[in-house]
């Protein structure tokens, strides 16, 4: 029953039984845990990083990494809150399209280092990362942006409810990020164009063989990651309303965490993004727990993620080689049931020999 069920799918059915069972641990040890303020807190939270990590496992698809989210996200919250500070009757719907916009030319930044100079993207993105925040400490001045100075309804739009079961609210933030997991998700598996980001990780020559513009594709890849990491600026600023220079600071990590631990291989090629949704939640609810949780120092959280990062890489990597090998007995057996079924024909050497023994 299990061998019909694709690898992918199967993580994330075992994520989300993981993910269950870490929610039910910590509601022994925490009191009051299982609340609808505790999903309200979590779901929220989540948005912003869903969308960071979509947007990661994009690239890491592609074989590549971005490690200045973290970064973009602060440059372009801080520069959308000057903006709507200084422009407080800017239209509404274009303030997130100017983040997205803004986003992915921070992105295509990373794509043109990585895919036209052969750069290394994790030294690409390193570099990025600390040029990009420079960017926004020089150009603050230390200055931060407070919700006073903004127009309300963006403070207003993180605490809308889109949905309301009882106590539990859906705010529209998260139904912004579940939109977005959705068409990203559709988008890589249903079009052409989005199984290109699968093939250029899987194989990048045999991507190039069957023609693919393999850099194309990075470029793309990184673009689309700047573009979403825009989107989630903009949630951001949404949700907290003061904006300092040390904005999104850790989110890369986060990201990461998200990414692999969602299933996404880390090699590239493979990956799925409603595992990166879980992986977020994964991630988000062990980091609010730990907060409450009064047996582990609040310090461990960082700790904590590693491991889950380094468990989930060496867990990926095991599942790979088995699957691999599981692939090659297969194909062993195939070729030996296919021997048997499809005998050599009459008069051919093997079967000359064969008739040659029946008649010794």
């Amino acid at each position: 029953m299990l061998g019909k069920i694709h690898p992918t799918t199967l993580r994330v059915i075992v994520l989300f039984f993981v993910l269950v069972l870490v929610a039910l641990f910590f509601s022994t040890q925490i009191d009051r845990y299982l609340t609808p303020r505790l999903f309200t807190r979590i779901s929220t939270s989540v948005a912003i990083i869903a969308i960071l990590a979509v947007g990661q496992a994009i690239v890491v698809l592609t074989r590549n990494i971005d490690l200045s989210l973290g970064s973009i996200v602060g440059c372009v919250a801080y520069f959308i809150g000057s903006l709507v500070s200084a422009f407080p009757d800017i239209p509404a719907v274009l303030v997130p399209v100017i983040a997205m916009a803004m986003g992915a030319v921070f992105g295509a930044v990373n794509g043109l280092l990585v895919s036209r100079l052969n750069l290394p993207s994790i030294i690409v993105t390193l570099a990025t990362l600390a040029i990009f925040r420079s960017l926004v400490v020089e150009a603050s001045d230390g200055r931060s942006i407070t919700a006073t100075a903004m127009p309300d309804w963006i403070t207003n739009f993180a605490r809308a409810n889109a949905l309301v079961i009882g106590d539990f609210q859906i705010r529209w933030i998260v139904v912004v990020a579940l939109v977005v997991v959705l068409c990203v998700h559709v988008f890589l598996t249903r079009f052409r164009a989005g199984r290109r980001f699968y093939a250029a990780g899987s194989n990048p020559d045999a991507a190039t063989y069957a023609g693919i513009n393999v850099k194309q594709t990075v470029l793309l890849a990184f673009l689309l990651s700047g573009a979403l990491a825009g989107l989630a600026a903009f949630i951001f600023l949404a949700r907290f309303g003061n904006i300092t220079v040390v904005a999104g600071l850790g989110f890369e990590l986060k990201s990461v965490g998200a990414v692999v631990v969602g299933g996404v291989n880390i090699f590239g090629g493979s990956g799925s993004v409603i595992g990166v949704l879980l992986g977020a939640v994964m991630i988000d609810l062990i980091d609010s727990s730990l907060v409450r949780w009064e047996l582990v120092s609040e310090f461990w959280r960082d700790a904590v993620l590693g491991l889950l990062i380094l468990f989930a890489v060496a867990l990926d990597a095991f599942l790979t080689r088995s699957l691999a090998r599981r692939k090659k007995s297969a194909a062993k057996e195939e070729a030996a049931e296919e021997r048997v079924i499809d005998p050599p024909p009459a008069g051919s050497p093997a079967s000359a020999k064969s008739g040659g023994g029946a008649h010794g």
